[in-house]
């Protein structure tokens, strides 16, 4: 179809015209435009694109059009994601697109007491939006089924297998009927990713919108080498400025999260952060402040970001680069959405020079360095075992129980012998 195709023209049902109407939107993204025609003759799709390229919509728009109002209310719709923040975000988009339309929808994810959840499924839905872990229990459980499933999306997958949940979706994928048109999203396509692809899908259309692991073209992108130490004192500074109006920062691991977010808000900068410890409605809470301007900052690992979707993020801080360098892409495609520019800036220790090196290789491009008060040389001509993360110190368990027990190599004999005489002894009640 030609560049200046409108909505009208994919003819879809006049329900779904009068939502997109309501929702201003008149013109579809590029992957809209090249999935829909071929999701609306019923074949499978595999894309490769990133969040925020218009995805769900190319696949709840054709699907919604193909759904027939079938009564008793089953399952025939399950769309699998991995995160909670990117399933609440789908299951509204379907509320948006559906509104005119009878089908009832209804998103599982853990974290949160299953109650509400058993409840919706009991009065019965067409659609189901599920992170694998929940829709695993509740299956498990008997509180539903997929045998009557007639489209079945599978989105982020490379994600997913991040995650560890490839065995859970390769159980979930076995409770499927064969007979059903099944779509596949992923921003990367590694061999395993291809692999899963080849055994779910049957004679798929193959859209990418963007070249792999490209950057966004309107965000800038600028380098700061930094001490570990100086990454704060740096942070603060750059906050001050009131261009930075909503702040996406970045790190590594949750721990780190939360130190950043606790030391902003000491210096009276209104932040927040999730990650994986944070309840659900913690997290809900922390995402709807941020979208909504109450807190200008949100620091979050990179899993706990996946599915966050808001149009106003004016600036990524990557204050700890990624080790992987396909992170770095997702991490900055944060902002630039919805046709405005976006900037991020990326901190740079000595021991993080080699993740620097791979996301430049992998983006095909040298990333500004700024000039600032901190700029530490050590990090910029960081070489060798200088520029890598120092090695993890790990204990096993065993090494940990002697660590804390005092036992070594030559007390072995005496603390065999005082466990035996021991072992049998009852243990005084406890008051």
């Amino acid at each position: 179809m030609k560049e200046n195709t409108s909505f009208k023209d994919l003819k879809l049902k006049s329900e779904l015209e009068r939502a997109l109407t309501k929702q201003k939107y008149t013109i579809p993204t590029p992957i809209q435009l090249k999935s829909i025609p071929g999701l609306l003759l019923g074949k499978d799709l595999i894309g490769i694109a990133q969040t925020g390229t218009g995805k769900t919509a190319a696949f709840i728009l054709p699907i919604l059009h193909r759904m027939t109002e079938k009564y008793p209310r089953v399952i025939n719709t399950l769309v699998l994601t991995p995160t909670r923040e990117l399933a609440s975000q789908i299951g509204e988009s379907f509320f948006a697109y559906g509104e005119f339309l009878k089908f009832k929808h209804t998103v599982i994810f853990g974290g949160v007491g299953q109650g509400k959840q058993v409840q919706a499924l009991s009065r019965g839905v067409n659609i189901v939006v599920a992170t694998p872990g929940r829709l695993l229990d509740l299956m498990n459980q008997g509180k539903l089924n997929l045998r009557n499933i007639e489209f079945f999306v599978l989105d982020e997958a490379d994600r997913m297998l991040d995650m560890g949940f490839i065995h859970d979706i390769k159980k979930i994928i076995s409770k499927l009927p064969p007979n059903r048109q099944s779509l596949f999203f992923s921003a990367t396509m590694s061999p395993q990713i291809n692999e899963l692809a080849k055994k779910l899908l049957k004679n798929p259309i193959h859209v990418e919108v963007t070249p792999q692991a490209t950057t966004v073209e309107r965000i800038k992108q600028y380098l700061y080498f930094v001490d570990q130490p100086e990454k704060e004192r740096l942070l603060l500074e750059l906050l001050k400025h009131e261009h930075l109006t909503s702040i996406l920062i970045f790190t590594r691991t949750k721990h780190r999260a939360d130190k950043v977010a606790s030391f902003l808000s000491k210096n009276r900068i209104s932040s927040d952060a999730i990650h994986g410890n944070k309840s659900q409605n913690a997290r809900t809470r922390a995402i709807k402040d941020f979208k909504t301007g109450k807190t200008k900052v949100l620091v979050a690992t990179d899993i706990a970001a996946r599915g966050i979707d808001i149009d106003n993020i004016s600036h990524v801080i990557n204050f700890e680069l990624p080790n992987e360098p396909e992170s770095y892409v997702h991490r900055i495609g944060r902002t630039a959405r919805a046709g405005t520019d976006g900037t991020a800036f990326s901190f740079c220790a000595a021991e993080e020079r080699n993740y620097l090196r791979d996301i430049e290789k992998l983006t095909k491009q040298k990333i500004e360095v700024m000039e600032h008060a901190h700029h530490s040389e050590t990090a910029k001509n960081a070489v060798g075992a200088a520029a890598r993360p120092p090695p993890k110190k790990s204990f096993s368990r065993n090494s940990r129980f002697k660590q804390k027990s005092g036992f070594t190599s030559k007390n072995k004999k005496s603390f065999s012998k005082n466990y035996k005489s021991n072992r049998f002894k009852r243990s005084p009640k406890r008051r």
